[in-house]
C-alpha cells in the first residue's frame, strides 16, 4: 500500500488537459502523493477517468476520496481529498495503465 504523509489542509489545482496522455496516470498518482491529511486536489481532465478512480482505490483504499464537482462532456471536474485518518490496506496498484499490461491507459479518450 502507497502511504501518503500527514501535514497542514490546503487546495491545489491539477489540470491534466496539458499533460500528454501517456504521462497524466503517474503525474497523477506523483500529485496525490505529495498531499497531506486534509488537503484536496482539484483534479481537471477532457473525459471522466473512470479506470483511473479505479486505480486510486486500489492503490490509496480509504485514504483518498472524491467527487464530482462538474461532470461535462469535454471537462470533467473532480476534487481528490486525502484522509490518512481513513488508513486501511489496499491492494497492490496494477502495472502499467489502465486494464494492465500494455502501457497505454484504457480511459475513453485516449
Amino acid at each position: 500500500m502507497t502511504t501518503l504523509s500527514p501535514q497542514l489542509n490546503t487546495s491545489y489545482l491539477f489540470d491534466a488537459r496539458g499533460i500528454a496522455k501517456r504521462f497524466r496516470h503517474a503525474a497523477i498518482f506523483a500529485a496525490l502523493e505529495s498531499l497531506h491529511d486534509g488537503d484536496i486536489m482539484r483534479f481537471v481532465n477532457d473525459h471522466d477517468p473512470l479506470p483511473l478512480l479505479e486505480q486510486i482505490a486500489q492503490r490509496y483504499a480509504q485514504q483518498i476520496s472524491y467527487r464530482y464537482v462538474d461532470r461535462l462532456p469535454e471537462m470533467i471536474v473532480i476534487e481528490f481529498q486525502i484522509s490518512l485518518g481513513q488508513q486501511q490496506e489496499a491492494a497492490p496498484a496494477n502495472a502499467g495503465g489502465c486494464g494492465g499490461g500494455g502501457g497505454g491507459c484504457g480511459c475513453s479518450g485516449q
